[in-house]
């Protein structure tokens, strides 16, 4: 008798206490399907929804939380099938937090999931390009690549620009690196040289 007696007192109090509480309860209790409807937060409701495998529910409530639970929402986006939504998600809380070791783990999880994007090439592993030949012409002559061109029109890689070029990785490297100084310095982006101190 005295059990039932504190039980509907627990009951009573807990009515009187409000949906919050309840659904605290509930969720202590191990129910959490039964707490996420007496939930106002949103991204409470999607931890319930969640831990009850409700998952686009929660999702749903993960995304009227916001940037506060950007990290559940990677999850939850990952649990419905998102997973291209899931792992930007979680590359936004990892440029937030890079030291954040769980949403690296689950991103990366997420990532090994999603089959890597392959590119169209011809059989040599370029660029695919489209061959227009001309009547009594070689196709070789005629191609059309994809992309800018060097230096953006300035130099093109055809076949004279490389036969100027030496054989030799030094020499290429060299100047190279005398191209990039004198597009640093047009931007301002060198310092400028100072004299000898001495």
């Amino acid at each position: 008798m005295i059990r039932g007696l504190l039980a509907g007192t627990g009951a009573v109090l807990v009515l009187l206490a409000g949906r919050a509480a309840m659904a605290k309860l509930l969720l202590v209790l191990g129910l959490p399907g039964l707490a996420a409807p007496l939930l106002d937060d949103p991204a409470v409701a999607g931890v319930a929804h969640y831990r009850a495998g409700d998952y686009a529910a929660a999702d749903d409530a993960f995304r009227q939380a916001g940037r506060g639970s950007t990290y559940n929402r990677g999850l939850s986006l990952a649990a419905t099938g998102d997973l291209p939504l899931s792992l930007a998600y979680f590359d936004a809380v990892l440029f937030g937090n890079p030291a954040d070791s769980e949403a690296r783990e689950n991103r990366n999880a997420v990532n090994a999931l999603i089959p890597p994007h392959l590119g169209e090439a011809n059989a040599a592993g370029r660029i695919a390009a489209e061959a227009i030949a001309e009547p009594g012409g070689s196709p070789l002559d005629e191609i059309k690549r994809l992309g800018r061109p060097l230096d953006s029109g300035r130099r093109v890689a055809d076949a004279a620009w490389l036969e100027a070029l030496s054989d030799d990785p030094a020499e290429f490297l060299r100047m190279r690196l005398e191209a990039e100084h004198k597009r640093r310095m047009s931007l301002g982006l060198v310092a400028a040289e100072e004299g000898d101190p001495w």
